[in-house]
């Protein structure tokens, strides 16, 4: 590429104090984003001849992110900025970004292959330009053009890709006649039809200089110098890379009319290193500082019998640091080399892969087995014969595609390769075929490949992956031309510097006054253009399908295996040739469904294969994470990863986050996410040679599954005996099966972790983190993080450590106490009991396997004996607060949710449950809870209730402690009684055999118990409950004001049928017409000026023909109506998750302030030892100004700001007085249910504006609402059926908890997604999913009617004991969007919590 990336400009050689001067006051300052400009030709605001936007703020290509960030480098603070402080926010000037008017037309493909969809032709475009064929991309911009999809900046921004994709081909081959091309493409294109900017004036200049001499070259010149403003015409060029300082100079002397200085004149013609710079110049990685390697003596892992070659390509991966010798870190070389080892491991994936494949195939080769599957080979010298055929297949296959495209009259087949062609060529055949069959071996895995895998699955997921490898790709080539760039850019003069900067400041003040007016006129802010070279777009979802399906039936073509078999009759041993895949028809559920089956020779030897080869290259980092500056910049060097967690079409959060970024409003969680990323980790080696003695010896040992578990299996029954005994027995021998799996699969994935923790044994690493919708962070590598189970966090321990000083050796103690499970006693007792204990940590150390074992009692084994290693070797120095630790100690939350329900509400009752008043001892809110539960009990023992009696004795802290901690979090009651049949089943498994009563029932019953003490409790937190679930549930019923308007148009098409409405309400003017419409979801921001988008909408559907078969795929789109179950239910947790986010990130910010080590698991923090006690002063402050603020007050004001002029659809009480006023009104005006909307907006607008006429017009309008406002109060409105609110202890009445009650299906679909939406992290995991159909009323003797007096009626009904409530009719009516008044607070006063020694222990 000729232009010089913007990075160039980061490495001038000016002092800071220098740069930092010529930055006005203004510029300083945050500002907000531009606001809508009329389209003018050259407008200043438009992007200046940049590529990319990798740091801030010199990599955007408009003036707009340097007016929205200080002009400062990275890494450099102005004196008064502090990140750990909270920003201040106007919550009645939110970020709003309207939706797009409406849905753009399609239109068929032409006979071109161009395809008439926006999002369609904008990927090919894409695609084209990267590979070269401007043919095609010629053809996308004329249809563009012709459709008039996109407005004329946008259209600028996709021709100035265009010409500079030409201009490289002209630097490639300079000539007049390719010259010539482009300014007839500019003439006819752009010229007097584009508000074409300086961007575009500079690819035309460089074109001319390029290929002109002499007098056409001053024609050419003067003729594309005068489209410029005259004023700056020549500066205005300075921000650009386009240019160099000679091309400058030509360009001034041929216009002296400018008036350039001669003294920058002659700086120019004498600057070194302004060569011209070839386009797609690829360097060559420098080479690395070699080692003398020597044999490791750490032994090898004991692998788990895997067949498959997913173990084999991470090993492959990581054979990098077997090239290590023992001992030696990879941070004692330059960050230069530490960067250039990490790039090779995020793109060893493929590359592994194919070496692994290519030396089995070998292997087999000599042995004389090729192709035979059941002759003890390995299936990856099977892959390598895919790879090699599949290869071939597609070189044809892209010659098919050249013909395709210059055919012209297409069949349909050829169309199909004009769409899904472009895609392709961005890859190599090869690299194509190895990312199709990892994909697919990936998916098979994942799915059981005994049971196949949905086609619309494969073939999705694998144009996700050849999508995100093909983007890799494209981001090696642009780094290796920005490389060369930058080197050549390094020797620009400091005068030439100093004047693009002066520019650049100017043009920033100039547009952040415009962006204030813009403001200030409150106007939303502007989107990005969804042309930008910033935006790296995603493939559509039409062609995502075409590319996957085309990849798929390649591979299903090519890969054949040849499968032995013994004769019935001869018993030779006869073979065949046989396809490896098959495509096939299913019925599931009663549809029909497409799969992708293997061979059953192969499916039986990749039953045992683990999952996620693919992910190999997604390890820990060897180099500190890559800041976060965009959407999809930091974390990895090369592999793309995204900040915030979406899924796949979720365009909201995206949208939002990009936006807010821009304006400069989530810096502090960018920083935040920087602050987690450059902690530096180490193997703890000590431990990780305990669990490799252990796991080598094969025995269950601290959790870690046996290698050759002994699960019984009953005697099978005669064959005469009866057929319900031997349904039973294969029951129960499925049973004993799936828990041999489960073992295995355990094994399998431990087997994963261990050896990349024996890979990174010597070396220094980090973990890059990214967040979720909600701020939470999480680290991106899969396999090996502090976020896993106890073994994993045993492993883990900082790179660097601190002397422990006094009170470091304290908290030691107690996080041993903590580790062991002796955490709810005072800090005291915590370390009386680790010194008591001395005798017993030493023999854990000295004999870990061996002696007495005592670790392993612990309720997190192998993080105690991580600190039974660390404080015995502090206890053996003469002076223990001498010794230097690395371990991190951690310090957990009580319930964090509850914390911040307690807090926002002001309830000191719930305050002091969960340690936020100062107290002796820890509060266990989990501990009242379970003795609530226990009283309960006995009062049912008394009644002689047969399940209290089952229970009794068995109620503990571990049983009800998942559901209490959950339960904030919105769990059903479908996930609670999981959750409580899981303690039950690991505590008394003999349960169901000693009391008679199947375990499922009890667990219910406990379930049932646990919900009715928590509804006793926490008053506070019940109300602000009830109050999000309120604001949320009118939210999701509201049509905005612009929503309105464009519903206007649908009512006049409808007037034709203005007669029928006298008689009867038609169903298209019914509520089920407008739902469509309500598409206003949930959004509101955190204290870090996080926006928060909820995802939850019903998306469509779209046919997509495929060369495989017709796939029915789910089109998320911005305008989709929400999911109002969903985004009311989900409400109430997001939001204090976000809060809980928010907590951590401060914290984490103050933390690198302070300069401690800081690393989180949610609620959990953790630094070293000795920094106990400042990071706990952190994590207090860190609450308290998060509370001290009024965060439910900021909501509030945020939702009417944000939803100002809205109009709901409520529901009123039919029989009460305003309901019968209401249906007296109807009987007489006749108005559709639609029309009345509309006079309500009429009514609305009247009240609203400034002339009084209008407003004695708008108070003597009649309407519904009107007479709602008149007579009636908020206890009129009733709550929509699909619309329960949500509160603290209600067994909440779900569609999918009253499926389970009826045993259905539909409760298994319906009771993951409601575990999905609460999406609460127990332990590192997350909540498991919920099946149906065990609490079939059936099923439940009627002893249980008398244990549930005391239940809500749900789960009365839930039980089949409730009798029948007669439904209340009512009406639905719009109103006003308001919002309900914000309950009263209690008298807790957050900043008690300075002094509460346990808030995090």
């Amino acid at each position: 590429m000729l232009v010089r990336s913007a990075a160039a400009r980061q490495s001038l050689p000016l002092p800071l104090h220098r740069l930092a001067s010529t930055a006005s006051p203004q510029l300083l300052s945050r500002c907000s984003s531009l606001g809508t400009q009329q389209q003018q030709p050259l407008p200043t605001s438009r992007r200046l001849l940049t590529t990319a936007q990798q740091l801030r703020p010199w990599k955007r290509k408009s003036f707009r992110a340097l007016r929205s960030r200080p002009l400062i480098p990275p890494g450099v603070r102005l004196a008064h900025s502090r990140l750990f402080e909270l920003q201040p926010y106007d919550p009645s000037s939110p970020l709003i970004i309207k939706d797009q008017d409406t849905v753009t037309n399609k239109e068929r493909l032409n006979n071109n292959g161009i395809p008439g969809d926006l999002e369609d032709m904008l990927a090919i475009f894409d695609a084209c330009v990267e590979v070269g064929r401007l043919d095609r991309a010629g053809l996308v911009l004329a249809r563009l053009g012709r459709m008039r999809l996109l407005n004329g900046n946008e259209m600028v921004d996709l021709h100035n890709r265009y010409l500079q994709e030409r201009l490289a081909q002209i630097f490639a081959n300079p000539g007049i006649d390719n010259a010539e091309d482009m300014h007839k493409w500019f003439e006819l294109q752009i010229h007097n039809k584009l508000p074409y900017n300086v961007e575009t004036i500079a690819y035309m200049l460089k074109a001319s200089l390029l290929s002109s001499r002499d007098s056409r070259l001053h024609r050419l010149v003067e003729r594309y110098m005068g489209m410029l403003p005259k004023e700056n015409a020549l500066g205005s060029l300075f921000l650009g890379d386009v240019l160099s300082a000679k091309d400058m100079t030509v360009v001034a002397e041929i216009c002296p009319e400018l008036g350039l200085p001669e003294d920058d004149l002659e700086v120019w013609s004498n600057a070194e290193g302004s060569e011209d710079i070839p386009f797609s110049s690829e360097i060559s990685p420098g080479n690395t500082r070699q080692f003398n390697t020597r044999p490791s003596e750490t032994p090898q892992v004991l692998g788990v019998v895997q067949k498959g070659s997913g173990m084999d390509t991470l090993k492959q991966t990581l054979s990098l640091f077997s090239e290590l010798p023992p001992d030696n870190d990879i941070a004692s070389l330059s960050y230069e080399e530490r960067r250039q080892i990490q790039s090779r491991l995020e793109r060893d994936a493929i590359e592994a892969a194919l070496a692994r494949w290519r030396s089995d195939n070998e292997n087999l080769q000599d042995m004389g087995l090729m192709g035979h599957v059941n002759s003890g080979g390995r299936l990856s010298g099977k892959l390598y014969d895919w790879h090699v055929a599949l290869t071939a297949y597609l070189k044809a296959e892209l010659n098919l595609i050249d013909e395709a495209e210059a055919c012209t009259s297409k069949s349909r087949e050829q169309m199909e390769r004009c769409l899904y062609g472009p895609m392709l060529r961005q890859s190599t055949p090869k690299r194509l075929a190895a990312v199709t069959i990892l994909s697919c071996m990936s998916a098979l895995s994942m799915h059981g490949a005994d049971r196949g895998v949905p086609i619309s699955t494969a073939i999705s997921q694998m144009a996700k992956i050849v999508e995100e490898d093909i983007r890799l790709q494209i981001s090696e080539r642009k780094a290796g031309a920005r490389s060369y760039r930058k080197r050549n850019m390094q020797n620009m003069t400091p005068q030439i510097a100093m004047e693009q900067l002066r520019f650049a400041h100017r043009e920033a003040s100039k547009e952040a006054q415009q962006q204030e007016s813009t403001r200030r006129e409150g106007e939303a802010p502007a989107l990005e253009s969804r042309t930008s070279q910033n935006v790296v777009r995603p493939w559509s979802g039409n062609i995502s399908a075409k590319v996957g399906a085309a990849l798929l039936k390649a591979l299903i073509e090519t890969a054949k295996i040849t499968v032995e078999r013994e004769h019935p009759d001869t018993t030779e041993i006869v073979s065949q040739e046989q396809p490896a895949f098959t495509h096939s028809v299913q019925l599931r559920r009663g549809k029909k469904i497409g799969m992708l089956l293997p061979n059953k020779a192969l499916s039986s030897l990749m039953q045992m294969e683990p999952k996620g080869d693919f992910l190999a290259r997604h390890l820990p980092m060897v180099v500190e994470p890559e800041p976060w500056t965009g959407f999809e910049k930091g974390g990895f060097v090369e592999s793309v990863a995204s900040l915030v967690r979406v899924k796949q079409g979720d365009k909201d959060q995206r949208i939002y986050t990009e936006e807010a970024i821009h304006q400069g409003q989530m810096d502090q969680v960018l920083k935040g996410l920087d602050v987690l990323g450059k902690t530096a980790w180490r193997i703890n080696r000590e431990v990780f040679h305990v669990m490799l003695e252990a796991w080598n010896g094969g025995e269950a040992i601290a959790e870690l599954p046996p290698l050759h578990p002994q699960v019984p299996i009953p005697e099978e029954p005669e064959p005469t005996a009866d057929p319900l005994i031997k349904r039973a027995w294969m029951k129960q021998v499925k049973a004993a099966e799936n828990i041999k799996s489960g073992i295995h699969s355990q094994r399998c994935f431990i087997n994963f972790q261990l050896e990349i923790a024996r890979a990174f044994r010597d070396q220094t690493f980090y973990f890059p983190h990214n967040i979720d919708f909600r701020g939470r962070a999480y680290p991106i590598p899969a396999y090996l993080n502090h976020m896993g189970a106890d073994h994993v966090r045993g492993l883990m321990k900082f790179a660097k450590g601190k002397a422990l000083g006094e009170q470091g050796l304290r908290w030691l103690k107690v996080h041993l106490a903590n580790v062991y499970g002796y955490d709810k006693a005072s800090l005291s007792e915590r370390e009386k009991f680790a010194t008591e204990n001395v005798e017993n940590i030493r023999d854990s150390v000295n004999n870990p396997l061996n002696g007495k074992g005592w670790w392993l009692q612990a309720e997190d084994p192998w993080q105690c004996l991580a600190a039974c290693f660390e404080l015995r070797a502090a206890l053996d120095l003469p002076d223990p607060t001498s010794f230097v630790s690395q371990l991190p100690v951690h310090q957990d939350g009580t319930c964090n949710g509850l914390q911040h329900y307690a807090a926002l509400g002001g309830d000191t009752w719930g305050a002091q449950q969960v340690n936020l008043v100062p107290g002796d001892r820890p509060a266990d809110v989990y501990s009242a809870v379970a003795d609530l539960v226990k009283e309960n009990i006995a009062k049912d023992i008394e009644k002689g209730s047969p399940y209290a009696t089952a229970v009794s004795g068995k109620i503990t802290r571990k049983v009800v402690k998942q559901t209490v901690m959950t339960n904030v979090y919105g769990v059903t009651f479908i996930g609670a009684k999981k959750q409580v049949l899981r303690q039950l089943d690991a505590h008394y498994p003999n349960l169901t055999q000693e009391s008679g009563i199947e375990a499922h029932l009890l667990a219910s019953y406990i379930a049932t118990k646990i919900f009715n003490a928590l509804s006793t409790m926490f008053e506070g937190a019940h109300d602000i409950q009830y109050w999000l679930g309120e604001i949320g549930g009118r939210v999701c019923r509201t049509l905005l004001p612009e929503q309105i308007d464009n519903l206007d148009k649908i009512l006049v098409a409808d007037k034709p049928r203005a007669s029928k409405l006298k008689t009867k309400l038609t169903k298209r003017d019914t509520e089920k017409d407008l739902l469509s419409n309500l598409r206003s979801t949930l959004i509101w921001t955190t204290p870090l000026r996080m926006p928060v988008v909820q995802p939850y909408r019903q998306s469509g559907t779209n046919k997509v023909q495929t060369c495989l078969q017709e796939l029915i795929l789910t089109v998320p789109n911005r305008t989709d109506p929400v999911n109002r179950r969903k985004q009311l239910q989900a409400f109430p947790p997001n939001f204090i998750h976000s809060l809980d986010a928010s907590h951590m990130l401060l914290s984490a910010l103050e933390c690198d302030e302070a300069g401690l080590t800081f690393a989180a698991v949610h609620d959990s923090f953790w630094t070293h030892a000795a920094d106990v006690d400042s990071m706990n002063n952190v994590i207090r402050d860190s609450f308290i100004r998060i509370h001290s603020e009024d965060v439910i007050g900021r909501l509030a004001a945020e939702f009417q700001a944000r939803y100002k002029g809205g109009i709901y659809l409520a529901k009123v009480q039919q029989e009460t007085p305003v309901g019968k006023k209401i249906r007296k009104h109807r009987r007489l005006h006749r108005r559709a249910f639609k029309q009345e909307l509309l006079d309500e907006r009429e009514r609305q607008k009247l009240l609203a504006s400034s002339d009084p006429e209008d407003q004695a017009k708008g108070q003597e309008m009649v309407t519904p609402a009107s007479i709602f406002e008149s007579m009636a109060s908020a206890k009129d409105l009733a709550v929509a059926s699909d619309e329960v609110i949500p509160k603290l202890g209600d067994i909440q009445t779900t569609r999918a908890t009253k499926s389970a009650a009826d045993g259905s299906e539909e409760a298994e679909e319906n009771g993951e997604e409601m575990e999905a939406e609460a999406e609460a992290e127990v332990s590192g995991e997350e909540m498991e999913a919920t099946e149906g159909g065990e609490d079939d009323p059936s099923l439940v003797p009627r002893q249980l009617d008398n244990c549930l007096d005391s239940a809500t009626y749900f789960a009365k009904v839930m039980k089949g004991v409730a009798p029948k409530q007669k439904k209340r009719a009512q009406l639905e009516i719009w109103l006003p969007l308001t919002f309900p008044s914000i309950p009263k607070k209690g008298d807790f006063d957050v900043q008690q919590l300075k002094d509460s020694k346990y808030f995090f222990s």
